[in-house]
């Protein structure tokens, strides 16, 4: 999908159930079965003149991408990428860790200098949301959807889990290093918490990691071009409509747990121009949020 077509199920897959790659789920994976991402192929897909990506990088281990990529910002130009094949202290929002297996996922981070008003920046996570659940539902045939604000979710055996993240760090006064985690090959005796998923577990139709790699970023620089090319307007570049259609969030009665110890709940109904979750509490006010943690609860309240 493409930033001007919005279908049906704009994050959709192929809709097409299919077997992960590596063994049967009694067995254990070894390096065959998660080979290495070959950078110097990544490199002549994805850098071309007039592209947005400039440099690839792919390293064995990082302790985070994010920080590695923040810290050298200042000598790189915009479209700097770099990819690691396992990181030790991969960071998510709020500080949370971020671990995985060696070559079990994607874990990379990018450099972006938007060059459009600082107000519209909030819109980059999700943004990078939808660029990821749409170029990886292509190129692994999986369906995903979009928790406000920033986690890519897979269904597992009917459940909704997250099976991605996105980090968004401002850097100097022109650009922003996005952080991108997405499990990939995690069997269901590797996940850190229940509620994770992998591209495995909802089988996908491919866990090659190269082809999945190069959709998310194409599908980034696609998306990101259309929103800078329209100012950083999220109505203009059809980023705000295309995001709600894809949000898990909405429709929903949620907990939204605030800075400074607040909490509310009510129904997630919309997602304003600023990229905040409108939630509606019970005395039929609404509250948009920018900032805080949102959990999707059940129809008992759990």
């Amino acid at each position: 999908m493409t930033p001007h077509d919005t279908p049906r199920n704009p994050l959709g897959g192929h809709g097409t159930p299919g077997s992960p790659s590596g063994p049967s789920a009694g067995g254990r994976w070894s390096d065959l079965d998660r080979p290495p991402l070959n950078a110097a192929a990544l490199r002549r897909a994805l850098i071309r003149p007039g592209g947005l990506w400039t440099s690839l990088d792919v390293v064995e281990r990082v302790g985070s991408t994010n920080s590695d990529l923040v810290d050298r910002a200042a000598e790189l130009g915009e479209g700097a990428v770099l990819v690691a094949e396992e990181q030790t202290s991969g960071r998510g929002r709020l500080d949370r860790s971020w671990t995985a297996p060696p070559r079990s996922g994607l874990f990379l981070s990018v450099l972006l200098k938007p060059g459009v008003p600082v107000a519209r920046w909030g819109w980059l996570p999700l943004l990078t949301g939808v660029a990821a659940a749409t170029g990886l539902a292509r190129a692994a045939g999986a369906d995903f959807a979009l928790k406000w604000p920033n986690d890519l979710m897979v269904k597992v055996g009917g459940e909704e889990r997250k099976a991605g993240g996105i980090l968004a760090e401002r850097v100097g006064g022109d650009g922003v290093v996005i952080g991108i985690g997405v499990n990939v090959t995690l069997r269901e005796d590797e996940l850190p918490v229940p509620q994770a998923g992998s591209l495995a577990l909802a089988n996908a139709v491919s866990t090659d990691r190269d082809p999945l790699l190069r959709a998310l970023l194409r599908s980034l620089e696609d998306w990101y071009g259309v929103w800078r090319a329209a100012n950083g307007d999220a109505r203009a570049s059809r980023l705000q409509e295309t995001y709600a259609a894809g949000c898990s969030t909405l429709g929903l009665t949620v907990r939204a747990e605030l800075p400074g110890d607040r909490g509310l709940i009510g129904e997630a109904v919309a997602i304003d121009g600023d990229g905040r979750l409108v939630v509606t509490t019970p005395d039929g006010k609404d509250h948009p949020i920018g900032a805080g943690d949102i959990v999707h609860l059940r129809p008992d309240g759990r």
